[in-house]
C-alpha cells in the first residue's frame, strides 16, 4: 500500500460528511469514480420514490387539486427558500422556475432598469470576458434591447472599468473553466462604489462553498441546480432578487403566475410582491418536486462543512497528481491560494479529448473542455479521499 493510499484511508476515517455518500446512487467501491458533478449531480436515492408519488398519487390520483392540496402552487418560493440558505440568503428572496440563462436575462435586464431609474446615462453593461458562453450571448440581447453598450471585461480589472455609464455588471463567482473563484465581495463592493448594480452567476459555487449573498449585498444573483444541488438533468434554476429591491424590480418576462391576482385574468398587468416577481409561467412541477426531494440531503449540513472538504480534496487530488503525473505532462489552470479555488481541478493537457474517453473508459469520470482542458469535479457530499487517489493514478498510467 502506497503512503498516498494510506492517507486517502486516514483522510476518509474522520471525515465528517462521509455518511451522506449512502444518500446517493453512486457505484459500489469498486465502480466509477464520479468526478462530473460540476456539470451533471449524482441521483440523491429520495428522488425516485418522490417523482413516482408526484406522477402516480398527486397526478395520477389527485390531478388539479393537487395545486392546492399538495402545494404545486407555492412551490417556487417555499424551494427557493430552501436554496436560500445555501447561498447565504434569508427567506423570501428566492424563486425556483426556468432556465439559468430565462433568469439572467431576467436579472441582467432588471438590474439595468433599476439603474437608468435614476442614472439616465448609464448606458454600459459589464460582462465577465470569461464568462460561459450563454451569458455573454444573453448580456447581447440585453444590451441591444435596453439600448446599453456591451463591455467584456476580465473579473479582475472590473473595478479600473467601472464609470458613470456603468447600469450593470454579470459575473461569475466560480470559472467554468479553470475553476477560479472570483472576489465576489470586492467586486460587489467596487460595482457598487460606482452606483451600479451586481449580478452574479452562482452555477458553480452554490452547494460547493459559502457565497453570502446578503452579507455582502449583491443585488442579483442566478444559479443552476443540477450541479452541485444535484437536482437532475435540467432541473429548474432560481432567481435571487434582494429584498430591498423587490418593490422596484421591473422583470423583462412579466407573466401570469407573477401578477398580483394570477387567476384575475386582467388584462393590465400588476407585479405580485416580493420573489413572485421572478416567476412567468406555470411552474415545471415534475422536475420542480425531483429537486426539493434533492435538497434533503443538505438536512444536517453547513456549507462551511462542505467548503472545508472540497479544499481538502482538491489539495489532496492536486498533492497526488504531482506525486503520480509524470513531470511536465499536465498543467494545473486552478489557482493554488484557497481563497481563489472553486471545488474543481482544471489540468491543461495536449491531449486532453482523447485522455478523458480513456479515462471514463476506465471508471474516472471527469470532463473534457476545448481545446487543451481535462476538468474534474469534487463534489463534498458524495466524493471520498481514495476516489481521489484513484482518480490521480489511473490519469497518471494513462499519460505515462
Amino acid at each position: 500500500m502506497s503512503e498516498l493510499t494510506r492517507k486517502a484511508e486516514k483522510l476518509d476515517a474522520g471525515d465528517e460528511l462521509a455518511a451522506k455518500r449512502a444518500e446517493f446512487v453512486l457505484d459500489g467501491p469498486e465502480g466509477a469514480v464520479y468526478l462530473d458533478g460540476n456539470s451533471l449531480g449524482a441521483l440523491p436515492v429520495a428522488v425516485p420514490g418522490r417523482v413516482a408519488d408526484v406522477v402516480g398519487r398527486q397526478w395520477g390520483e389527485m390531478r388539479i387539486r393537487s395545486w392546492t392540496e399538495s402545494g404545486w402552487w407555492t412551490a417556487p418560493e417555499r424551494i427557493g427558500d430552501r436554496i436560500a440558505p445555501l447561498v447565504g440568503a434569508a427567506a423570501g428572496q428566492i424563486v425556483v422556475g426556468d432556465s439559468t440563462s430565462v433568469n439572467v436575462f431576467k436579472a441582467l435586464v432588471g438590474a439595468v432598469r433599476l439603474a437608468q431609474e435614476t442614472g439616465p446615462g448609464r448606458d454600459e453593461i459589464l460582462v465577465d470576458a470569461t464568462t460561459f458562453p450563454t451569458d455573454g450571448y444573453i448580456a447581447g440581447s440585453a444590451a441591444r434591447m435596453t439600448g446599453c453598450t456591451l463591455r467584456p471585461v476580465e473579473p479582475s480589472e472590473v473595478p479600473g472599468a467601472l464609470g458613470e455609464r456603468t447600469a450593470a455588471v454579470l459575473l461569475n463567482h466560480v470559472d467554468y473553466r479553470t475553476g477560479r473563484l472570483h472576489d465576489l465581495p470586492s467586486l460587489t463592493a467596487a460595482v457598487h462604489a460606482a452606483g451600479a448594480y451586481a449580478v452574479w452567476d452562482l452555477c458553480h459555487s452554490a452547494g460547493a462553498l459559502p457565497v453570502g449573498l446578503d452579507a455582502h449585498g449583491v443585488d442579483l444573483a442566478v444559479g443552476c441546480t443540477y450541479k452541485y444541488l444535484n437536482g437532475g438533468p435540467g432541473s429548474p434554476a432560481y432567481l435571487y432578487v434582494r429584498a430591498d429591491l423587490q418593490d422596484r424590480f421591473d422583470s423583462p418576462l412579466p407573466g401570469w403566475n407573477s401578477h398580483a391576482e394570477p387567476f384575475g385574468m386582467r388584462s393590465e398587468y400588476a407585479p405580485a410582491e416580493g420573489a413572485v416577481r421572478g416567476r412567468v409561467g406555470t411552474p415545471d412541477i415534475l422536475s420542480m418536486l425531483a429537486l426539493e426531494a434533492a435538497l434533503e440531503v443538505w438536512d444536517g449540513v453547513t456549507v462551511e462543512a462542505v467548503r472545508a472538504k472540497s479544499l481538502a480534496l482538491t489539495d489532496f487530488f492536486l498533492e497526488c497528481v504531482g506525486e503520480y503525473v509524470p513531470e511536465g505532462r499536465v498543467e494545473c489552470l486552478t489557482p493554488l491560494p484557497h481563497a481563489e479555488r472553486g471545488s474543481q481541478v482544471a489540468l491543461r493537457c495536449a491531449d486532453a479529448g482523447p485522455v478523458m474517453r480513456r479515462l471514463i473508459g476506465r471508471g474516472v469520470v471527469g470532463d473534457f473542455r476545448h481545446p487543451d482542458v481535462l476538468r474534474f469535479g469534487f463534489t463534498p457530499l458524495y466524493v471520498g479521499f481514495a476516489d481521489v487517489e484513484r482518480a490521480a493514478r489511473v490519469l497518471a498510467e494513462e499519460l505515462g
